[in-house]
């Protein structure tokens, strides 16, 4: 097999993507070094269920336990050779490897095997290219793509040619990299500058939004925790669910409203994961900076499943990644109704619903509304009859707890909380109890 063919992009000229066809056959590769059977065990049936996400169905699921992994080619030589007889068996048309490969690993197995080899990255970028729907998401998964594929131009061999299609080679398109690294670098360059656009104009929606003094809430959270059905039944909104891993790639604001009345705002963002691509959280910091300015975290933890300590943890350390980990949280347990058995909440700030629930979802309204309230400064007012703006803006931009019309005052006696910064605070002193 020749070993120096130059990997190709896939970016098309239209930038659509490569249909595959359906249910290309796997075998997944796992190495367990210094896990528990458990967690080990998890991580392969997450990397399962990423591959049927990915239109994969998985053969089989080849293993071995080991000190620490080869460094040439992943798995012991010994087991190379069994992977190569079960190959030859089962004739599968991918080998997908539970960790990120080095590109001289990725070099080495591919010349050892037939079919195309991918890694745990290439698998969550393959699942990222089909997810992203926004121009930013797209050229999001293109950065990240070019910056993971660019140490391994040599190491996906004939595999990877432009008449290829399906897991791990679809993306923002296809394009034949016949030149050098230099194009790579370049269209990367160029990415970044039109990531900066976008950006910037992420950036004044998000400077609008702190001048009209809106409170800020988003929902982070394990991939396919429930976010964006709690998202739409929060809001109203329309956010993709699906019961998949990254069913949600690019983020929705909506209003939410509370049941004082008060009007906050409200993001779904994208889902984390286990070992997420450091590639893929570098590429998304511009969006997920909706999170960085949040006044409060909604932590969504599925407590149906097996594994959530783990996915709390998981979406903890990557908060603190992004500095993101100072901010007020709210742990949500969502999937009451199925939670398990040994379930047990942390300690802290915690509320269990279901999100299909309406009284669920009033309840955790109250609870925001709660904690809105722990950030603000009361007010004790009688406004004037005629001060028909200030009221206004006491209804829509405050939590209002109380509004007495006082007849022989022609005034309103009003109590309630406003934002620490909000510019009605300045009108409020004049009219102080």
């Amino acid at each position: 097999m020749l070993s120096a063919i130059i990997l190709v992009t896939i970016i098309s000229k239209e930038g659509d993507y490569l249909q595959a066809k359906d249910h290309e056959t796997v075998i997944l590769v796992g190495s367990q070094v210094n896990q528990s059977d458990h967690h080990f065990q998890y991580s392969l049936e997450e990397l399962e269920s990423l591959t049927v996400t990915a239109q994969g169905r998985v053969l089989t699921t080849f293993t071995q336990k080991q000190d620490r992994l080869h460094p040439a080619t992943y798995i012991g030589k010994g087991k190379l050779e069994e992977l190569q007889s079960l190959e030859e068996e089962l004739e599968p048309d991918l080998i997908i490897i539970n960790d990120e490969l080095t590109p001289s690993q990725l070099s080495n197995l591919q010349e050892s095997l037939t079919g195309r080899v991918l890694d745990r990255t290439q698998l969550i970028l393959d699942i990222f290219a089909q997810r992203a729907k926004s121009r930013e998401g797209k050229l999001q998964v293109e950065l990240a793509q070019h910056q993971y594929l660019l140490p391994r131009l040599k190491g996906q061999g004939i595999a990877m040619s432009r008449l290829a299609g399906g897991i791990g080679t679809r993306g923002p398109g296809e394009t034949k990299l016949e030149s050098d690294r230099r194009h790579i670098r370049r269209r990367i360059d160029e990415i970044k500058r039109q990531l900066q656009v976008v950006v910037e104009h992420r950036e004044r929606y998000r400077e609008r939004r702190k001048r009209n003094n809106a409170f800020q809430i988003a929902i982070v959270g394990y991939t396919n925790a429930g976010k964006s059905t709690l998202f739409n039944r929060m809001s109203t909104a329309e956010s993709y669910e699906e019961d998949k891993l990254f069913a949600t790639l690019d983020p929705m604001t909506r209003k939410l409203v509370l049941p004082s009345g008060y009007s906050a705002i409200i993001t779904d963002t994208v889902g984390f994961i286990q070992e997420l691509p450091t590639a893929l959280i570098a590429a998304f910091r511009s969006t997920l900076e909706e999170v960085k300015e949040a006044d409060l975290l909604l932590h969504v933890v599925d407590s149906s499943n097996p594994d959530y300590v783990n996915h709390e943890q998981t979406v903890e350390r990557l908060l603190s990644d992004l500095d993101m980990n100072h901010l007020p949280q709210l742990t949500v347990y969502n999937k009451a109704d199925q939670a398990l058995k040994e379930f047990t909440p942390r300690s802290g700030e915690t509320i269990i619903i279901s999100a299909f629930q309406e009284e669920d979802r009033t309840k955790l309204k109250k609870k925001i509304e709660e904690l809105a309230v722990k950030n603000m400064q009361y007010y004790n007012v009688i406004i004037p009859a005629d001060e028909g703006r200030l009221l206004s803006v006491l209804k829509s931009d405050t939590i209002l707890r109380e509004l007495i019309f006082l007849e022989e005052n022609q005034a309103y006696k009003c109590k309630g909380y406003v934002l620490k910064d909000h510019p009605v605070l300045g009108a409020l002193t004049l009219y102080e109890i």
